[in-house]
């Protein structure tokens, strides 16, 4: 299962997230669920780069399927705002979805 834990400030603003795990919905190589979440956190990621600019922290291991992402200043600039939020809405369809709910768990933290 993918775990992911969406990290909110105080104003409920996404300032990261955490994702541990592979789906196990298929095998790897032929993980469409494993496949559509990395889609949705490494784009997000890049385009945050690209068009945002917020400086970021990152660490990752692909055997353990970790992406730990944070943004260093604890508050969005409104574009990277709206590419989290628009990722954010990519996974909970996908967790809210009947035929993928059992291999993503997404969950929300305020720190």
């Amino acid at each position: 299962m993918i775990h992911v834990t969406i990290y909110q400030n105080e104003n409920r603003e996404c300032v990261g997230f955490r994702t541990e795990g592979h789906a196990g919905y298929s095998v790897e190589g032929s993980d469409i669920v494993c496949a559509a979440a990395s889609v949705l956190v490494i784009n997000t990621m890049n385009a945050i780069e690209r068009y945002a600019q917020d400086p970021c922290s990152v660490i990752s291991n692909d055997e353990a399927g970790l992406i730990a992402y944070y943004l260093v200043n604890g508050y969005p600039s409104k574009d990277a705002d709206l590419l989290l939020n628009t990722m954010i809405l990519g996974l909970e369809n996908m967790a809210d979805d009947a035929n993928y709910a059992e291999y993503i768990d997404l969950t929300f933290e305020e720190v």
